[in-house]
């Protein structure tokens, strides 16, 4: 299914002269209008087309590519809970997003805004905000796509920990409707002050009740000390021939192989590469580190068992920097049929998540591995960072934490500029909110029995599953 992506403008506006825009009012009428062609109603139905791909082949097929040796931890990790599966299944949601009905007003998605891809890092002034924090699957698409896709996850985040559907269902609305309250309140704002707002942090401790906010403040400090010197701590050791080197933790960290060896051949052009996608200032800073040690390191869900390396560099005073370099494949959302840019996936994933953040890691850039021609972007892979622990969350903290995450999403929707048009078309009224909670709780229906297929797949053999997650 191809979209119309309107309102992420080339720059073409800026550079020619003109009368004036449309007046607010106007871009509101310009929403409002859109529910000609999809009813905010009809953001509630969903039921699985006859045809729909099975669930476990699409998760077949999309392994095909990936470290072979990692693909039973990946299985393992979706069997844990059907809020795993979601988190491990982008692809298959995408495909049932793309037969369901599209507002218009399109943005640059996260692609993959469930619960757990939010989080806490610090800005370059060392500010720790709260926003997205994964941009992987990242594309232009319609706005609600992210917002059911975020809807989703907590309703089966609320029935994974006991919650009744009808308490799932309120996260999803929770979700809806502060997404909605903040996409009115950025339409408000200039473009300026929606590109400088900034959700800081500490203010989710001030929305929580106080029994609430010990989960939160651990976040908070865990994040705070994940430094570049706490991870050389961490993650390698001295020795004897005294270079620092990182320590194997397989098969969650790993040394290089001989299969391997061609990376160690390829890393002065990657790296030429990397350096030439820095803005200038950081160009210089990062030439002041040296390559001393790689290994192979397994991160996320659905990530698992694509290439993923740390690379430990050392600076003129010896001080460390950890990188992390990540494989890039194609967006989900490309596959399921949203039109967009022809872009190397690295900066692909690089260009999504410097619109969407309000302050990305200064390190951010991307890399080709030219023998494979695989995709990479690197960043920071310590750098205060932190993730909220929503599996032990109250039910009113969760609530809280949702309601922050429809904040986030609708600040870096915002960001694109197409705030006006998705306030004018969700309006005022709970009918989007409403219809969203409906839509989450039937597509958790579904995402159950994908999540039980699976669970057949591994008890018939069908799939190999590793006994350690």
């Amino acid at each position: 299914m191809d979209q119309m992506v309107t309102g992420l403008g080339d720059g073409a506006a800026a550079r020619t002269l003109g009368p004036p825009g449309p007046s607010l009012a106007e871009r509101l009428k310009t929403g409002r209008a859109m529910r000609q062609s999809a009813r905010r109603s009809s953001h509630g139905a969903w039921e699985p087309a006859p045809d729909r791909p099975d669930p476990v082949e699409i998760l077949v097929e999309s392994n095909r590519d990936r470290v072979p040796e990692l693909v039973p931890l990946r299985y393992a990790r979706m069997l844990a809970s059907p809020f795993s599966f979601l988190r491990g299944s982008a692809l298959a949601m995408a495909l049932d997003l793309a037969t369901t009905a599209s507002a218009g007003p399109a943005v640059q998605l996260c692609g993959d805004a469930h619960l757990s891809n939010f989080g806490i890092f610090a800005s370059p002034e060392r500010r720790l905000l709260f926003d997205l924090n994964d941009f992987d699957e990242t594309w232009p698409g319609p706005f609600e796509w992210d917002l059911k896709r975020l809807a989703t996850s907590a309703a089966v985040l609320g029935r994974t920990r006991g919650l009744s559907s009808t308490a799932a269902r309120r996260l999803a609305v929770a979700a809806a409707r502060s997404y909605r309250r903040w996409a009115h309140s950025y339409a408000d704002m200039t473009h300026l002050e929606v590109w400088y707002a900034r959700l800081d942090a500490r203010q989710l401790l001030d929305l929580m009740a106080p029994s609430d906010r010990i989960g939160v403040q651990r976040t908070l400090t865990k994040a705070t000390g994940r430094t570049h010197h706490r991870a050389l701590a961490k993650l390698t050791r001295l020795e004897a021939s005294g270079h620092r080197r990182i320590v194997p933790d397989p098969p969650l960290v790993t040394r290089l192989r001989p299969s391997d060896a061609g990376l160690l051949e390829q890393l002065p052009a990657m790296i030429e590469q990397y350096r030439h996608s820095l803005q200038p200032d950081r160009l210089a800073l990062f030439d002041h580190y040296r390559l001393v040690d790689v290994a192979r390191k397994v991160v996320g869900v659905g990530s698992v068992g694509t290439l993923c390396w740390v690379l430990l560099l050392e600076g003129p005073n010896g001080g460390p920097l950890f990188l992390q370099a990540k494989q890039a494949g194609r967006s989900a959302l490309r596959l399921a049929g949203l039109a967009g840019p022809d872009l190397h996936d690295g900066e692909r994933v690089v260009r999504g998540q410097q619109r969407l953040q309000a302050a990305s890691d200064i390190l951010l850039g991307w890399t080709t591995a030219p023998s494979s021609g695989n995709s990479y972007y690197l960043r920071q892979l310590w750098d205060a960072k932190g993730s909220a622990e929503v599996e032990s969350m109250s039910p009113a903290a969760l609530t809280t934490y949702v309601e922050a995450c429809g904040w986030a999403l609708a600040r870096a929707h915002a960001r694109t500029g197409a705030s006006s048009a998705i306030a004018g078309y969700l309006g005022r009224s709970d009918r989007f909110d409403e219809a969203i909670g409906d839509f989450a709780n039937a597509y958790t229906d579904q995402t159950e029995r994908d999540h039980a297929a699976l669970r057949a797949a591994a008890a018939g053999g069908i799939i190999p599953v590793s006994e350690r997650i």
